[in-house]
């Protein structure tokens, strides 16, 4: 069914300032090379500080990738069970808005330099064409369908999120210009939402109708995230989660879950043209208060999965051969107990103890070739790289 994806210590000082992005922005990103400790100085007389890893968004990340595998492993469940299914919506309203909103607060400094263009090739663009290669002929083996083309004009499975990380990154100058950004990617995701003919090429209705989040992101500041940090906020985000999920089991039998993903307009689901406009406006909103609610538990300070936060592509892109693989052999039907909610949980314990092995540095350290190849074979120079390297001794 689906396709779908604090700072180190106690203080409560403010978020610091994005950074520059590395190779894929903030979610899910493949890991940078090390860095000095905050504050310590690199080798050379003109050394300067060095700033650590936010502790903050590595944590948020990781914890939405666990989200995400399990929202994958749910995924069978929710024909049998309604509670399930209750999950799997509320789930399916956060993790990739948060993914997206935080992908989007790291991309504000993109501004085309040679030097950003290559990681953005390098880390979303590379990957993009091996996993899509993957995981096709993963689905000839697997799915026993030898038919099953290769295109990497059709994103399949996990893939897409790649594509739309690409495109909205390559937008972000046209978002630093116009008034309204927010409204204006708003309206291009109520657009998309009535527009049946946009097709699947590039999963497009995705990248459009997820864009909004993108563009939000964009528009925070460290003070956001310090706002969703509150008391109050944490305090009032547990009335609101009971009641969304008391919303979602009572919805669940009678909405279509295909609302969450994305990937299809109103009447491709079956329904009027103008259910697209208040679908999108109202998924929106409720995305924005599950996603706040969801940062407002994050912890600030270092955790032992921190870490791991800097491998969540990894864990993003390998976690969906298994998650593909458990539907093509069958094992939920062969396992018949898996559907009981005693085999719901342990389902989720398997799924979060995978994603998290699939996120450690071991695992990044053996994909690093194919997530973030350096391939300085394949791009020119710029002056200032060469003006370094006149300037060593």
């Amino acid at each position: 069914m689906t396709n779908s994806l604090r700072p180190h210590g106690q203080q409560k000082a403010p978020l610091p300032p994005a950074r520059s992005p590395a190779s894929a922005p903030g979610v899910p990103s493949p890991r940078p090379p090390e860095a000095p400790q905050a504050g310590t100085a690199t080798a050379g007389p003109d050394a300067k500080p060095v700033k650590q890893r936010d502790a903050f968004f590595d944590n948020a990340k990781y914890l939405a990738i666990v989200f995400v595998a399990m929202g994958h492993a749910w995924e069978p469940l929710t024909d049998h069970s309604r509670a399930a299914e209750a999950l799997y919506m509320v789930v399916y309203s956060f993790h990739m808005p948060a993914f997206i909103l935080i992908s989007g607060y790291f991309s504000r400094s993109f501004d085309m330099r040679p030097d950003r263009l290559r990681r953005l090739i390098t880390g979303v663009a590379v990957p993009y064409v091996l996993f899509e290669v993957a995981y096709s002929f993963f689905k000839k083996w697997a799915d026993d369908d030898p038919s099953h083309p290769i295109s990497l004009l059709d994103p399949w499975y996990l893939t897409w999120f790649l594509v739309a990380l690409f495109v909205w990154r390559m937008t972000v100058p046209l978002w630093k210009v116009v008034r309204w950004p927010v409204p204006l990617a708003l309206a291009i995701a109520v657009l998309a939402s009535v527009s049946p003919d946009i097709g699947d090429d590039l999963d497009l209705q995705r990248v459009l109708q997820f864009l909004p989040f993108f563009v939000v992101g964009l528009c925070m500041k460290p003070e956001h995230f310090q706002l969703m940090r509150r008391q109050e906020v944490r305090v009032l985000s547990v009335p609101v989660l009971a009641v969304t999920l008391a919303f979602a089991y009572w919805a669940g039998p009678r909405m279509s879950s295909a609302w969450f993903y994305h990937r299809d307009s109103a009447q491709e689901l079956g329904a009027p043209w103008w259910a697209g406009v208040v679908m999108t406006l109202a998924m929106f909103g409720c995305s924005m208060v599950l996603t706040s609610c969801f940062f407002a538990w994050v912890p600030r300070r270092r955790m032992w999965f921190t870490v791991l936060g800097a491998g969540t592509l990894y864990g993003y892109l390998l976690h969906g051969f298994l998650a593909k693989g458990s539907r093509f052999w069958g094992w939920y039907d062969d396992y018949a107990w898996l559907n009981s909610p005693v085999g719901s949980v342990l389902v989720s314990v398997i799924a979060a103890a995978v994603i998290t092995a699939l996120c450690t540095p071991l695992v990044q350290r053996m994909f690093r070739f194919a997530m973030e190849p350096k391939m300085e074979w394949a791009f020119k120079r710029d002056a200032t790289e060469l003006a370094r390297e006149r300037a060593k001794p």
